[in-house]
């Protein structure tokens, strides 16, 4: 009998979609790409652990206050000469590894005993509280400009292509170290000493005038090829107004570059405004900061290598941590990466 004369008694059952091959696993529901992103994101370890690390260093920096209180230590009390026995005459711990016991866990601070874990809790806190807001304005500012530049074209392209060219041209670090003084000295004059909040708002304004540009760029070049496809050109037969096309339907097409270029920013700015720190415009004593203790630590070294061993290591973490969480969320929201 052919198959053309089977009759509908003898035509073999249908097997249900993804139950071939005897039970397998049913097909997938139809999934949005942002749950799509988060089940690529869940799958990649590396990038798991990153987000955890990142997640506790931002916790440790909101919950500095309060890991102070519950240890019973502050940054700024000195304690190696408020309480003899911890200094020895030449201002060193008298316990090895840096002073490390049950009151000080991660020792005390040559020459003024100083807590060292508070003072880097502390010091977290207001490098990140820096970085984190330089990084937003400059993403902020980056996606203004690079996706006016790249939307509207023409001379406003023109010019504001060669501006982002002009910044470009400075010397990054340079530039920091150069201008950081300048406008201090625009607020207070050279013979009073700079508040630190000035000094805190002066930073994250070199940082950000100098940093979007990266940002910026990128973003011009994405919207320049996204403007010609053909969902653009169908929102403007439509009618719809630029300021519409703009936040419906270019900046849904760029969140990815955004995330990723944002995760590679912050730990940038960070190790930048920590070695502005350590040369001395950034932050200055008494004020906890990355920077600093690492300036402290390189006159101490020789003599006890474990008070910068702890910002150091802690430094590195982090930015190791970040840098692996942004290639990690690149991955996950390249389709071409999904396994």
């Amino acid at each position: 009998m052919t198959s053309a004369s089977r009759t509908p008694s003898q035509t073999p059952p249908a097997v249900p979609s993804g139950a071939a091959g005897g039970g397998g696993p049913t097909a997938p529901e139809g999934r949005s790409p942002g749950q799509l992103m988060w089940r690529r994101f869940k799958r990649d370890r590396p990038g798991v652990v990153s987000a955890c690390v990142v997640a506790f260093f931002f916790l440790v920096a909101l919950a500095a206050p309060l890991i102070s209180k519950v240890y019973g230590k502050d940054p700024t009390t000195t304690y190696g000469i408020d309480r003899p026995g911890l200094l020895n005459e030449f201002g060193y711990p008298v316990k090895p590894n840096g002073g490390i016991s049950g009151d000080f866990w991660f020792g005390i601070e040559p020459t003024l005993g100083r807590d060292v874990l508070t003072q880097l809790v502390y010091g977290i806190r207001t490098s990140l509280l820096i970085a984190a807001a330089a990084t937003v304005l400059c993403v902020l500012t980056g996606i203004l400009i690079g996706v006016t530049a790249g939307y509207v074209g023409g001379r406003t392209d023109y010019f504001l292509g060669r501006f982002i060219d002009l910044l470009l041209a400075f010397p990054s670090q340079l530039s920091f170290i150069a201008f950081t003084p300048v406008v201090y000295s625009l607020f207070v004059s050279p013979n009073k000493e700079t508040p630190t909040y000035l000094r805190v708002l002066t930073l994250i304004l070199v940082l950000w005038v100098l940093g979007w540009m990266g940002m910026a760029r990128l973003l011009r070049g994405q919207v320049l090829s996204l403007r010609e496809r053909e969902f653009v050109e169908a929102a403007k037969v439509t009618g719809a107004s630029p300021w519409r096309i703009i936040t419906k339907e270019l900046l849904p097409n760029l969140w990815t570059p955004i995330l990723v270029q944002s995760t590679l920013m912050l730990p940038t700015i960070v190790t930048i405004e920590a070695g502005l720190s350590f040369i001395g415009v950034g932050i200055l004593e008494p004020t906890p900061d990355w920077g600093r203790m690492f300036a402290n630590g390189a006159h101490y070294y020789e003599s006890d290598i474990t008070y910068i061993f702890f910002p150091g290591l802690a430094m590195i973490a982090f930015v190791v941590a970040f840098n692996l969480l942004g290639d990690s969320v690149r991955d996950a929201f390249d389709p071409r990466t999904a396994r």
